[in-house]
């Protein structure tokens, strides 16, 4: 099952419907998110995460807020030590990447809570952030100083080859003239692509293998939101005049259209800018959200939307779907245990002289599974204690929790060999071109 998830930059919390019956689901309060700030951790019904905006211009920090999937109050409140814009995840919900007013970029372990990795990555602030899809090794940033970066998250973590670099990133792509509003990334490892949309009007197709621009298309409004076809033959682009541009990737251009030759079509509802987007997974659902503070389902076969949504007062800055997890399914069908655990607060500093990690962070509710932690942020050291204890109290859970380490086992094995692929390619694209030379 597919939910669509939704906030605004005032305070009118979250609203959550199913996808495709348009049933409620829930609401969650107190949320005046960022845009790119509203995190399903892993995608699927782990926990909700927001970036809030700061009280006022001068506030020199805002908090990140946690839900619980089946409680409408926060639960968890942490004080990073700037405002924090985009929050992304990875698939497996282990950690969570932030963007900051300074552009710096954070990144926390979800299970401790701790401050990984913090670097200074723009001169200005940090719009958006993305994961490329295949094996989330590389980071793609955009800032509002309009540059695009390319990260190696392995390269950040191995202090010897950060000291002999001359540049801690791989690409650093600075076409575009005015601020980054949003990336998608592509499949296909070191071939895939990278879209980014910028306050210049224009979309920039980039190529990971070669890191050069492949395509520029200009747009008659400002893009602020972009959602690629799981095909990679279009992509959808959010205007600030109502629109939704249709855009050739690897399609035929139209030479007629009255937009550009790689504009093919639009959508339109006569609503306001739109602000994000969002493509469910089959890729025949895209879920916008606009100022006029209604989320839209659009049919993209016939063009049409199907259902639309009303949202508290403000206008939409932020649309999420998310997909349900086994884990979280049956723990909410468990009676005892109604709501799964969340983790700690994240830290607000990497650890210091003397070990301590220092910590602004205040949790406001306690777990109510005693201390059991969710399996989807445990390392594997920790997992092994915990079903070593439950195994001594004979349990059922020791089962579920020793088949959940297998399959981060079997998830780990398979990124480990994406890797492997992806150095294997990068290696025969360098033989192959210098043989051509």
């Amino acid at each position: 099952m597919e939910v669509v998830i939704a906030s605004s930059a005032v305070d009118a919390g979250i609203g959550c419907w199913e996808l495709h019956s348009g049933a409620e689901r829930h609401q969650y309060r107190s949320c005046s998110s960022a845009p790119h700030g509203l995190l399903s951790v892993s995608g699927r019904f782990v926990f909700l995460a927001a970036s809030q905006l700061r009280d006022a211009p001068s506030a020199t920090s805002a908090p990140i807020f946690f839900w619980s999937w089946d409680k409408p109050q926060v639960e968890v409140r942490s004080f990073p030590a700037e405002p924090i814009g985009p929050l992304i995840s990875n698939a497996e919900g282990t950690y969570i990447i932030g963007g900051g007013s300074s552009g710096s970029i954070y990144l926390w372990e979800v299970f401790t809570g701790k401050l990984l990795k913090k670097w200074h990555a723009h001169y200005r602030s940090v719009n958006c952030l993305t994961l490329a899809k295949d094996d989330e090794s590389l980071l793609i940033s955009g800032s509002e100083d309009g540059s695009v970066k390319v990260w190696s998250l392995i390269m950040l973590f191995d202090d010897i080859a950060m000291a002999s670099a001359a540049n801690h990133y791989i690409y650093s792509f600075s076409e575009h003239s005015l601020g980054v509003t949003d990336i998608v990334s592509g499949h296909g490892l070191s071939n895939s692509i990278i879209i980014s949309s910028s306050q210049d009007r224009t979309c920039k197709v980039w190529s990971l293998s070669k890191g050069e621009l492949l395509r520029n298309i200009l747009f008659p409004s400002v893009i602020d939101a972009i959602a690629m076809d799981p095909g990679e033959h279009v992509f959808y682009a959010g205007g600030r005049d109502g629109k939704i541009y249709i855009a050739a990737l690897n399609a035929e251009g139209n030479p007629n259209s009255p937009y550009g030759v790689f504009i093919l079509d639009t959508l339109y509802d006569q609503s306001k800018g739109i602000t994000s987007l969002a493509l469910s997974k089959d890729g025949f659902s895209l879920v916008s959200g606009s100022e006029d503070g209604f989320v839209r389902i659009w049919n993209t076969i016939t063009k049409q939307f199907t259902r639309v949504f009303k949202h508290g007062k403000g206008p939409i800055n932020n649309v999420v779907i998310a997909r349900q997890s086994p884990l979280c399914s049956s723990a909410l069908a468990n009676k005892k245990h109604s709501t799964l655990p969340l983790p700690p607060p994240l830290s607000k500093y990497t650890d210091s002289a003397d070990g301590q990690v220092k910590t602004t962070a205040v949790t406001m509710v306690e777990s109510p599974l005693h201390g059991h932690q969710n399996t989807r942020f445990l390392s594997a050291d920790v997992m092994e204690k915990l079903i070593q204890e439950l195994q001594n109290r004979n349990t059922s859970s020791a089962a579920e929790m020793e088949l959940e380490k297998l399959r981060l086992q079997y998830a780990r094995s398979v990124h480990l060999i994406e890797q492997q692929k992806k150095l294997y390619e990068d290696m025969q694209s360098v033989y192959v071109s210098e043989l051509l030379d």
